[in-house]
């Protein structure tokens, strides 16, 4: 990420604004942005950690919490995240299905290719499960505060493996609307 790049685009952007470059409100404006796109961007180094464990049904972190942008517009997107897979002989530490939801956010996104790339980066962490399912509800500034101004959540989702058997699909959707 080359942050001098963020804080000159933001310094333009000011400019198209008419806004005062030295109103003391502005002058830090560029280096505060590109400081948050790398918060909000730079992958964590991770250790994927699995425990042998003999567990035959399915392990599901419900209402994980995150923003992104849009690629559009550069707005902010809530997701509510619900990913869920089932083991075969090893699990997850339980942390690391929320780290695999940051490392899928590692720059502006479509919900779509999230939902998908969460089920590929459990799969390539975890190469032997069953099967997983992500559920997402995006809340997009995009379409709140511009355009069709909708408060509507967009729901998308994606089944894998055992996943796509009528009893798991329905357990996995009954337990992520409690």
């Amino acid at each position: 990420m080359d942050l001098s790049k963020i804080e000159a685009g933001v310094s333009l952007i000011l400019k198209g604004l008419d806004v005062d470059p030295h109103d003391r409100n502005y002058t830090d404006t560029p280096e505060r942005v590109a400081r948050f796109y790398a918060e909000m961007f730079t992958p964590k180094e991770q250790e994927w950690a699995t425990f042998p464990e003999d567990f035959t049904d399915f392990i599901l972190l419900r209402g994980h919490s995150l923003f992104t942008l849009c690629p559009h517009h550069l707005l902010p997107v809530e997701l509510i995240v619900n990913l869920a897979y089932v083991p075969s002989g090893n699990v997850l530490g339980l942390s690391k299905l929320a780290r695999v939801l940051d490392e899928c956010n590692t720059r502006p996104l479509l919900q779509e290719k999230f939902t998908k790339d969460c089920l590929a980066a459990i799969y390539k962490i975890c190469p032997d499960i069953e099967g997983a399912a992500c559920l997402v509800k995006g809340r997009h500034d995009c379409t709140r505060i511009r355009g069709i101004r909708s408060e509507a959540d967009v729901v998308t989702y994606k089944l894998e493996g055992c996943f796509k058997d009528p009893d798991f699909e329905f357990r996995f959707f009954d337990l992520c609307r409690r």
